[in-house]
């Protein structure tokens, strides 16, 4: 059975990202309902899942974390690649250089 936080979180990931692959959309919706995100609304929980999930999966960040680079510095060299995917699945919203929201 699904709890409201739940169904929250799958409206808030449809509406964010229309066209995300469905292996892409499952993890985004597992991470965006982990404990650490729950004090969060729904919709802030599934951006901060989503610009995570990019970030690690679908770009250079973690190679350049292993060449040296520190964390901001790997986040501006990947921040047109997150928005590349993001473009790509219809986001609602793409990822700005100085996004508050973005850990």
């Amino acid at each position: 059975m699904s709890t409201q936080r739940q169904r929250a979180i799958a409206k808030a990931l449809t509406v964010l990202l229309p066209l995300a692959p469905f292996a892409d959309a499952e993890k985004i919706r597992i991470d965006a309902g982990a404990r650490h995100l729950k004090t969060l609304p729904p919709t802030v929980a599934v951006w901060l899942a989503t610009v995570a999930h990019v970030r690690h999966e679908h770009t250079d960040y973690d190679a350049l974390l292993a060449e040296g680079y520190d964390r901001d510095s790997a986040r501006f060299f990947v921040l047109d690649q997150i928005n590349a995917v993001l473009t790509r699945w219809r986001a609602t919203r793409l990822l700005e250089a100085d996004d508050p929201d973005v850990e």
